[in-house]
């Protein structure tokens, strides 16, 4: 089992930043790989961003550009660094972790919100 927390989120104005961090423990040895979603009002859950354990990194089109997706493996976390907000990027984020090569994600986070207004 793995259990993730997330923290980091909140209020912000478009064109501002925010970093957000998910920590993972228990059976950290067995993960494959880590990401991001979010899920909007109204909306699917989407994927953010993910990275491998091997340092491959995968981005929504729509983040491109403007968010980074890192990972410390001494703290056993990934970070989701988010700059030049925008109102549409508001949703809650869950972070997320996988001990397989398939593409579903088995473990997440309770989520965390982000605003950003206009």
């Amino acid at each position: 089992q793995v259990q993730l927390v997330e923290s980091g989120g909140g209020l912000v104005q478009a064109g501002g930043s925010l970093r957000l961090s998910c920590a993972a423990s228990g059976s950290i040895f067995s993960i494959t790989a880590r990401g991001w979603y979010r899920q909007a009002p109204g909306k699917q859950r989407e994927l953010v961003a993910t990275i491998t354990n091997g340092g491959i990194r995968n981005y929504a089109d729509s983040v491109k550009g403007r968010f980074t997706i890192s990972r410390d493996n001494t703290k056993n976390t990934v970070d989701l660094q988010m700059n030049s907000l925008k109102p549409e990027d508001t949703a809650i984020y869950y972070c997320a972790a996988k001990t397989h090569d398939t593409p579903r994600y088995d473990y997440w986070g309770q989520g965390t919100q982000v605003t950003v207004s206009s």
